[in-house]
């Protein structure tokens, strides 16, 4: 964005060269605004001089300086044009590439531990209608369900935190984790690297813990709410990977679709 900000601005010194060059030629020369402006066009475009040249000493010199601000203006005009270029194309290549990633980090984790955070949610069963998303689906609805899930208070109820369970997946998945953290592509994407790290963080808790009998419940608190964190983070960022699979993969969305976390006991069975 702030590339395509600094070319608008590159985009518009030509037109001030040439409203210089006009007013310039109009003062210096005393010509009419059509003959200046036609003038000032030949002399930055340097096509050359044909029925109308400058006569006056001040309008060589002008025209000189017209002509090299006129070149001057060309050449950033290309170079930053050219920048520009190759920067969307290395943002798309970052985007695609970070997609996979994401993909990689849903098909090796993400998914499963949607489906163990519902668990652990009370109120899942009055927000699974939101996530009940089909091949109709346009940007629109994927939208309306971010807006709402910004409203929506993950709740994790302790009692029902499964601390061995959680425990033994997120210590078959750490090095996939780490090494998805270590892709330096993660930068382009603040809310999935703040998700990586939460469940990273997640795993660290319960790594640390020798054993998980006679927690107090501050203890407990404690690991809910970042299971908590971790809980609307992934929502948040499953929603954009099913928008971005529906709009680039449309087979990979319709087994995402078969196997949303969000339905109770869904199948990949094609029905």
């Amino acid at each position: 964005m702030y590339g395509f900000r600094r070319l608008r601005w590159v985009l518009f010194l030509p037109v001030a060269v040439v409203i210089i060059g006009t007013f310039g030629f109009m003062a210096i020369e005393k010509l009419s605004f059509l003959n200046a402006l036609y003038f000032t066009i030949q002399t930055v475009t340097t096509v050359g001089f044909g029925d109308i040249h400058p006569v006056t000493t001040g309008g060589k010199i002008f025209a000189i300086f017209i002509i090299i601000i006129g070149i001057s203006t060309f050449l950033t005009v290309l170079t930053n044009i050219l920048e520009w270029l190759i920067q969307r194309q290395q943002r798309g290549m970052h985007a695609h590439r970070l997609n996979m990633l994401i993909g990689v980090f849903f098909t090796e984790a993400g998914n499963e531990l949607l489906r163990t955070f519902t668990r652990f949610d009370p109120n899942v069963a009055g927000i699974r209608k939101d996530f009940q998303v089909t091949a109709k689906w346009s940007g629109s609805e994927f939208e309306q369900l971010k807006n709402r899930l910004k409203g929506y208070e993950h709740a994790i109820d302790p009692a029902q935190l499964d601390f061995e369970g959680m425990h033994r997946y997120l210590d078959t998945k750490g090095d996939m984790l780490v090494h998805q953290l270590e892709n330096p592509d993660i930068v382009e994407n603040e809310t999935y690297a703040e998700l990586l790290w939460a469940i990273v963080h997640l795993r660290d808790e319960l790594e640390a813990r020798p054993s998980f009998t006679d927690l107090p419940e501050s203890d407990i608190a404690h690991i809910a709410n970042d299971v908590k964190r971790a809980y609307s983070l992934l929502t948040l960022q499953w929603t954009d990977y099913m928008q971005y699979l529906k709009d680039r993969y449309p087979f990979l969305f319709s087994f995402a679709l078969r196997t949303n976390p969000f339905v109770e006991n869904p199948s990949a069975v094609v029905k």
